[in-house]
């Protein structure tokens, strides 16, 4: 709509001014001012009026027609008072041909007119732009596919054609055509462009991959799990769709000032008209002082002042894998006085790992680890996965293990290199009768405080190491507990778990609030707490447990990768799942906020002084306004409006390093 709006206001604009030309040639007071002549012929006399009737016609009309709407919602604006303005000055013109004792202003008219038509189209042209964002997004997505058949061969398809369970090759460079789960292949895919994440993210077959992505250097087979409307893609696409589309609490106040602007120009230009003609009686100069306060008053800039912050805002918040699907959530992010985390799977990872062991002496760490791993290598259970995990992040190489067998209850065992070794828990020692030294006692005590489960690793009946589990906290947790802090929210935490576990990660990262022990259907019950303090409250949550809370929420914000439950009952989703990105809402709402409030200052303030000007107070001095230079004033001051809003773009939503020696970068988590 906006760049239908845009080319027409930009072909009217051209057309009007180049038949505005004549107009201003045949003008008797721009020849004496501007020390020129044209020459004169028989007819010439009707060059004004006819190029300015066509020019009204032309140029003028389409405001007119976009003010009836206006009037018929009883609502009159910004069109109303163009309307008006640009009437009178056209009645009052056509008049002074059959009354010719009056000075007509035709080249104010249409001069007026052009500027008008320069200053929309300047509008809806940067509207366009800052709402380019579905555009961009709808860009991402190629127009064919490579679909592999049954019998193997390779079909160029239209990707409207793809349908679930459809084998895609993705060659390297180019897009990835749907949502899927790669079934054969490795390579990197840049997913900058849906979810924010700056680095190339890995894929091997089982990894789900999102339309519109782009493949790095590998090949990849993808098997179709979504096309069309149901992609990750599209459902981006409306949700940006609707931000800017819905108005924030500023929006209406905008709206609203722009009404009542309309009121305060009729009154000023009725007060400008009655005081001119008592002081020089009724003639042109009172018309052109009415019409220049009403086009001066135009709320133009007042009208753009907001939604262009909105259009920008929400681009930058997509861009950086933020989607608003409440205009109003996101103005009042701004405002949070608490945000509440879920623990497992947004403060922390949501699976165990190793986050400390002790040897005995004459063993090496990475020896025992290696060892563990081997035994663990064919069990699927969560602490054998940690195990194997933590060898291949210090890329140890693990001997082979045989003779394999789980003891129910207690751990695992094998065989390496001939000797018989076991990881467990406590109960596996408790068979074996074997005895835990000092050091490996102590170091099971200390993790036992902090809630972290120890097995160990017992060779030939011997204890040689112990290993501390956890649901390790995610690192960037730290940072961003700390730059809340910063920001003056407070940080709650809200989790099933024991109130031991809940008390260590919040004694690690510093929370401030911590609601354990809670129940599902008692996670709303915790955010109503906070309310009921008289705070403004934050969610974050991921699950389906999770979705009463975030809708209880004064802000909810789900992880993207959460559930389809848990999304539906936010106001802002968080495509990657980064809750750094909390903070980066927080302070693009602030920052978008401030430039709500600096364009509707300079949109609704420039007229107090503008309107007495235009009105004429200065005339005593010898300073008037031309209708044209009031619309030319009208015009900068949009301008300037938008040039305010642009600058939203230089919003800085990084978020500092923590400094050395905190423990964020030097303790090890705990669960």
């Amino acid at each position: 709509m906006h760049e239908g709006h845009e080319q027409m206001f930009r072909r009217r604009f051209f057309v009007s001014t180049l038949l505005s030309i004549p107009v201003l040639l045949y003008s008797e007071m721009l020849q004496e001012w501007l020390g020129f002549s044209v020459p004169a012929f028989p007819g010439s006399e009707w060059i004004n009026p006819v190029f300015a009737v066509i020019v009204f016609a032309y140029g003028g009309v389409p405001f007119l027609q976009m003010a009836v709407p206006e009037l018929k919602d009883r609502a009159p604006g910004m069109m109303t008072l163009i309307s008006m303005a640009i009437t009178v000055a056209f009645v009052y013109s056509l008049a002074s041909v059959v009354f010719p004792t009056q000075s007509a202003f035709f080249w104010e008219l249409v001069t007026l007119i052009d500027i008008m038509l320069l200053g929309h189209w300047i509008e809806m042209r940067s509207v366009r732009r800052a709402s380019s964002a579905v555009d961009e997004l709808a860009k991402l997505m190629p127009d064919t596919a490579e679909r592999i058949t049954d019998g193997g061969e390779i079909e160029e398809v239209p990707v409207s054609e793809l349908e679930e369970d459809d084998l895609v090759l993705v060659r390297p460079g180019a897009s990835v055509p749907a949502d899927g789960v790669v079934d054969e292949g490795d390579s990197d895919v840049n997913e900058s462009m849906i979810t924010g994440e700056s680095k190339p993210v890995s894929k091997v077959p089982g990894d789900e991959v999102i339309g519109g992505t782009i493949n790095g250097d590998g090949s990849l087979r993808v098997r179709v799990g979504a096309t069309g409307e149901e992609t990750t893609l599209a459902g981006i696409m409306r949700l940006v769709e609707e931000a800017q589309q819905s108005k924030s609490k500023t929006q209406v106040l905008a709206d609203r000032a722009a009404g009542w602007l309309f009121y305060v120009a009729l009154g000023a230009a009725i007060v400008t008209a009655i005081a001119w003609t008592l002081a020089v009686s009724f003639d042109a100069t009172v018309i052109e002082r009415v019409v220049t306060v009403l086009v001066i008053a135009c709320p133009h800039a007042l009208g753009l002042a907001i939604p262009l912050v909105v259009a920008i805002n929400t681009s930058l918040a997509a861009r950086n894998g933020m989607l608003v699907r409440d205009r109003i959530a996101m103005e009042d992010s701004r405002n949070l006085d608490a945000i509440i985390f879920d623990k497992t799977g947004t403060l922390t990872e949501g699976e165990h790992g190793v986050v400390g062991m002790a040897t005995v002496d004459g063993v090496d760490e990475d020896d025992a680890l290696a060892l563990a791993a081997a035994v663990e290598s064919d069990s699927e259970h969560m602490i054998a996965r940690a195990i194997r995990e933590a060898a291949d992040e210090r890329d140890l190489s693990t001997p082979e293990a045989t003779d394999f067998e789980a003891i129910k209850g207690r751990g695992v065992c094998a065989k390496v290199d001939g000797n018989e070794v076991y990881v467990g828990g406590p109960n596996l020692l408790t068979q074996l009768d074997s005895e835990i030294p000092d050091h490996l006692q102590r170091f099971a005590d200390e993790a036992g405080q902090k809630a972290q489960t120890v097995v160990y690793l017992v060779r030939d009946e011997e204890l040689i190491a112990a290993f501390a589990m956890a649901d390790v906290i995610r690192e960037e947790s730290f940072r961003v507990v700390d730059a809340l802090h910063d920001l003056g929210i407070e940080v709650a935490m809200l989790t099933g778990d024991s109130q031991d576990v809940a008390n260590a990660v919040a004694d690690e990262l510093g929370i401030d609030t911590v609601f354990a022990e809670v129940l599902p259907e008692d996670k709303d019950k915790k955010v109503q707490e906070l309310q009921d303090q008289g705070k403004l409250v934050g969610m974050v949550g991921d699950g389906v447990n999770d979705a009463p809370a975030l809708t209880r929420a004064d802000v909810g914000i789900a992880i993207g990768s959460g559930t389809d439950v848990a999304v539906q009952s936010a106001d802002v989703i968080l495509v990657q799942n980064n809750p750094m990105d909390v903070v980066r809402l927080v302070k693009l709402s602030k920052a978008s906020y401030r430039k709500m409030q600096e364009n509707i200052v300079w949109a609704a303030g420039y007229n107090v002084f503008a309107i007495p000007l235009a009105a004429g107070v200065l005339a005593p001095i010898g300073i008037l306004l031309s209708p044209a230079v009031g619309a030319l004033l009208m015009s900068l001051s949009t301008v300037i409006v938008a040039i305010n809003a642009q600058l939203l773009r230089r919003v800085d939503l990084s978020i500092p390093e923590l400094p050395s020696g905190t423990p964020a970068t030097d303790a090890q988590p705990a669960d």
